[in-house]
């Protein structure tokens, strides 16, 4: 007797069909899955043995043989211990083989016929529908993570036994309904927001800039100056996701297994590694390769605190990933490419004890310390960093101020604005922002008035600026421009751009 199931497989953030062949044949009894399994789907056997039996259901003392096809691929985690139980209760006669043709089945099995959560729901979802399939059951808890996912039926299962009944018609599952994208956005709600944040005008300002265009930040000052607070408020300014954007940011985290209990992503992520990260933490990677902060933090923001305190070797691999908008992992066992278009920000103080350049507290370092310091980070890494922002103390009359600042939600409203004007003008384009230009859009996309020119020139020059840097000065004024409303760069721009890069030259010069 022999019976088939639909399935689906994972390969980075994509999906990939399995048909999952259940064999039963007369001879010795024994239970072997074939097919370029790994150790999780190899121990298989036990659970489904286990649920089986728990549920009521006999197991078939002949020989057992499962293929997860195509055989080529490997097959991991414990997704296939569903329909690898469905079937066997189709080859023992318990389910009809017919009711369970055109539905796609995925899910993991507790001994005591349970339905447990898998990781990847939703690319395998999405795989199945460019597939052509229009059924698919799988897991009640991963429901949120695809309720969005349009033209589908989706049927949501707890127990091995509700499964069956739903295939026999004792019990049939009603499908979930689709819920729109709009809804889930309406209830999103932010814990922080910039009117909290006391003073830092100019520092405000420069995250707007960095918001509206997409642009890297490094911010400089001391201790408790409000880094941290700024910088966590940064995705409340950010215009909202699109459904495609949702969609691929919760498929990464779905592959990570730390999808949000609402199930797609409507928050733009905000990721914050400690110092201490591995670089295979930051950038990816595991047996199975799998994705790291870097595309985790993708359509959002990766926040680096304490820069110089990473290690050397995790900072500088960062440089790729922040160029190509992608990264490639690359093991043994698998190679998976994953998105990581995120805007970078970075904190730092100036010096090791803090204080250098403070107005209240005297700086305890030497030089060499300093410097020292300094160096840890690299200046091809400083060049990928379009502003570098200098942030100062708070005084204390400040701080006891109850007038409240500017809203993130009138700050997002000029954010938005200025990247719809981006938008249009990258229609029909890949690029999305100004930060995105390259040297063949560069010149096309940044007309300066001669003015502006000559202060760009003079700039980069008196200031001794790699060409890097002169390209990130343009791309700042590009977007300021877009946010002040205007067609052309002038002066004010190009003059408002270098103020955001001379802090390298005077730290670091």
């Amino acid at each position: 007797m022999l019976a088939i199931i639909s399935s689906c497989g994972l390969s980075g953030i994509d999906g990939f069909g399995v048909a999952v062949e259940v064999n039963l044949a007369h001879g010795l009894p024994a239970f072997e899955i074939v097919g370029l399994p790994d150790a999780s789907v190899k121990e298989s056997r036990e659970r489904v043995r286990a649920a089986l039996k728990n549920s009521g259901f006999g197991f078939p003392a002949e020989r057992l043989t499962v293929n997860l096809a195509p055989a080529d691929q490997k097959k991991e985690g414990p997704s296939y211990d569903l329909p690898i139980a469905l079937g066997m209760l189709a080859c023992l006669g318990a389910v009809p083989q017919d009711a369970m043709d055109g539905i796609c089945v995925f899910g993991e099995l507790s001994l005591d016929g349970g339905v447990r959560p898998v990781r990847g729901a939703l690319p395998m979802v999405i795989s199945a529908r460019e597939r052509g399939v229009r059924r698919v059951m799988l897991p009640e808890a991963n429901v949120n993570e695809v309720s969005c996912v349009e033209g589908l039926e989706i049927f949501p299962v707890s127990t091995l036994r509700a499964a069956a009944r739903h295939f026999t018609g004792e019990l049939p599952i009603e499908p979930v309904q689709p819920v729109a994208y709009k809804t889930l956005i309406s209830r999103r709600r932010y814990a922080e927001d910039f009117c909290h944040v006391k003073g830092q005008t100019l520092a405000k300002r420069a995250l707007e800039i960095a918001a509206a265009g997409g642009h890297n930040v490094l911010m400089i000052g001391p201790p408790g100056s409000g880094k941290t607070l700024m910088a966590r408020c940064m995705p409340t300014i950010l215009p909202d996701m699109t459904f495609e954007e949702a969609l691929e940011a919760t498929r990464i985290h779905s592959v990570a297994g730390i999808v949000p209990p609402t199930g797609l992503l409507t928050e733009r992520p905000f990721r914050s590694p400690h110092h201490t990260a591995s670089y295979a933490s930051l950038i990816g990677g595991g047996v199975n390769a799998l994705p790291g902060e870097v595309s985790k933090a993708s359509a959002g923001c990766l926040y680096l605190d304490e820069l110089p305190e990473y290690r050397r070797d995790v900072l500088e691999a960062l440089r790729q990933p922040m160029e190509d908008g992608f990264v490639t992992i690359t093991r043994v066992n698998a190679q998976c490419t994953y998105p990581s278009r995120f805007i970078l920000i970075c904190s730092m103080n100036p010096c090791p004890c803090g204080h250098l350049g403070s107005r209240t507290q005297q700086c305890r370092c030497t030089p060499a310390e300093i410097r020292r310091y300094l160096n840890r980070v690299s200046g091809p890494l400083l060049d990928r960093i379009d502003m570098h922002i200098e942030v100062e103390s708070i005084p204390a009359e400040q701080l006891s101020e109850t007038t409240l600042s500017e809203s993130s939600d009138s700050i997002r409203a000029r954010v938005v604005k200025a990247r719809e004007v981006q938008l249009r003008r990258y229609a029909g384009t890949a690029l999305h922002c100004n930060a995105e230009l390259n040297a063949r859009t560069l010149a096309g996309a940044c007309a300066m008035t001669p003015a502006a020119q000559s202060l760009l020139l003079a700039s980069t020059e008196r200031l001794r600026m790699s060409n890097r840097a002169y390209t990130r000065i343009l791309k700042v004024a590009r977007t300021i421009a877009d946010l002040d409303g205007l067609d052309d760069i002038h002066e004010d721009q190009i003059a408002e751009a270098v103020q955001y890069r001379a802090l390298d030259r005077k730290y670091w010069g």
